[in-house]
């Protein structure tokens, strides 16, 4: 087995689109009968806009033909700050591997690609929200848990 990552393009979009809704269903225990309709067309739109301007950046882990996980990297700017002076940060999101491919390195393997991409554009801040089965992997690849992050559960 050779595992090979593969940028995506806006024309792999029906791909990106079947990966993405697979991973949102396993991530959030959505049930088949989930009306994601509207959840499907933000996401389409949101690759439309986001890919052609390397806002992000997607790829497919491909043993040989056969698309066996995915990543993406969301490219974004927040304030300068003396620890990221350009304000640039890559949000890593949808690192997915099907099951039967899992414990196998190809999810750390999709997030050295993405990591990379974002080096390659000067991107030295990089986060990512895990899964308490990921949280191993990454804590190995030299990510740290951030204590003092917290969210709005309310909407505003």
């Amino acid at each position: 087995m050779e595992i090979i990552i593969r940028r995506a393009t806006l024309q792999n979009i029906d791909v990106l689109m079947k990966w993405r809704m697979e991973v949102l269903h396993e991530v959030f225990s959505l049930s088949p009968e989930t009306d994601t309709g509207m959840l499907e067309k933000s996401n389409r739109l949101y690759y439309e806009q986001s890919l052609p301007c390397d806002h992000h950046i997607a790829c497919f882990a491909c043993d040989g033909e056969e698309i066996v996980g995915c990543g993406g990297i969301c490219i974004y700017q927040e304030m300068p700050s003396p620890d990221n002076p350009t304000g640039w940060c890559g949000y890593l999101m949808n690192i997915y591997t099907t099951r039967f491919y899992r414990n196998r390195g190809i999810g750390k393997k999709t997030v050295q690609w993405l990591v990379e991409q974002a080096r390659q554009r000067g991107i030295t801040k990089v986060y990512l929200e895990t899964s308490d089965s990921a949280r191993g992997m990454y804590l190995g690849m030299g990510f740290e848990a951030m204590p003092d992050l917290m969210r709005l559960t309310e909407n505003c």
